[in-house]
């Protein structure tokens, strides 16, 4: 029988993305989406690709409803709503995958300094397992309730996790800059993501450390360290629709070699199904990775400055939201990681 799930806040580009991969999963039914202001609408009417996909329609929120048609819930809600949905979600039972930032930080005080936004729910924080699969996929299996990752956080962690769990880098000075598509701000349109202003050019936004994600990255990758990391992290809009390209550069510690880092991720990530470390001379593409779950993942060494540098590439959507939500229930659940997920990047 069909696992029976619901997805709450279902009109964004995250919610859409969630019925397309959940439609054509073989084992999830989707039985209740919403969107507030949708009501009644047809999903196919708001998201014409969708129709003979899914053919159902949006209701309202109603906690009873929503429990008597589904037991697992994703919540594409923004962050600040999650946590006014989740708890009573979850103390009727239920599982919760929540894409919001609402519970991937620990301390309650960081999220209000960085989200401006009071946290209500502070005791459910440490219930919250934080949904990276690739490095917390142990902690996932007994959860039922999973803090989806950023989608800057997902590149980035990902990118220098064999490097600090080894302890080949210095911890200060880590510089990371990532360059998103235009779909990461989200459905609502606003002035600076007016294809008029974005088209044709590179900007750079919240320059300074004042990126939302920046304590994210910083708390993941000190967990991975074991000891505190600050980081340098300016994030960059592309012209682009969807994809996050992410460079890091980090100063090595003593002695090493492309071969030997090429060797390292690939023993790091063995048996990561979405995780794939490309050759020698090779970089990834946001093209190759786009409307995909994978992350392509390609290193430098610079001998003459002796700085490490790590470049990946994910689908902001997909493995930076959506797609790794996915990848969440089915670790969540028992089913195989790939379930519903085995779709190569588009190109061209």
């Amino acid at each position: 029988m069909a696992l029976k799930v619901g997805i709450i806040g279902a009109s964004g580009y995250t919610g859409s993305e969630l019925i397309r991969l959940a439609a054509g999963h073989p084992e999830i039914s989707i039985e209740y989406v919403t969107a507030n202001q949708y009501k009644g609408m047809a999903v196919s009417d708001l998201y014409p690709h969708l129709t003979g996909v899914y053919d159902g329609k949006y209701e309202s929120f109603d906690l009873d409803t929503a429990i008597a048609k589904a037991d697992v819930f994703f919540l594409a809600l923004p962050h600040g709503k999650a946590m006014e949905v989740a708890p009573d979600i979850l103390e009727a039972g239920c599982k919760v995958i929540d894409l919001s930032g609402d519970f991937r930080l620990s301390d309650p005080t960081v999220y209000e300094v960085w989200y401006k936004k009071e946290h209500t729910r502070p005791d459910l924080i440490e219930k919250a397992v934080y949904g990276l699969p690739e490095i917390y996929e142990e902690k996932i299996k007994k959860a039922s309730f999973v803090s989806n990752p950023g989608c800057y956080p997902t590149g980035a962690i990902l990118a220098l996790a064999p490097l600090l769990s080894e302890g080949l880098i210095d911890t200060e000075g880590i510089v990371i800059n990532s360059l998103s598509g235009v779909s990461g701000a989200g459905r609502e349109p606003k002035p600076e993501t007016h294809f008029c202003k974005v088209e044709g050019s590179l900007t750079a936004y919240k320059v300074g450390g004042i990126h939302q994600h920046t304590p994210e990255i910083e708390q993941y990758l000190s967990d991975i360290a074991s000891k505190p990391i600050v980081i340098s992290f300016t994030p960059h809009l592309m012209p682009i629709s969807r994809g996050i390209l992410t460079t890091a550069y980090t100063d090595a510690v003593g002695s090493t070699s492309l071969d030997e880092l090429l060797d390292l991720y690939k023993l790091y990530y063995k048996g990561k199904t979405f995780v794939h470390i490309l050759p020698r001379g090779q970089y990834p593409q946001t093209k190759n990775v786009a409307g995909s779950n994978y992350c392509h993942i390609g290193l430098a060494f610079d001998e003459r400055t002796n700085k490490i540098i790590v470049i990946s590439a994910i689908d902001n959507l997909v493995k930076g939201a959506s797609g790794q939500a996915i990848q969440n229930l089915n670790i969540m659940m028992g089913f195989p990681q790939d379930m519903g997920l085995k779709h190569a990047g588009l190109m061209p």
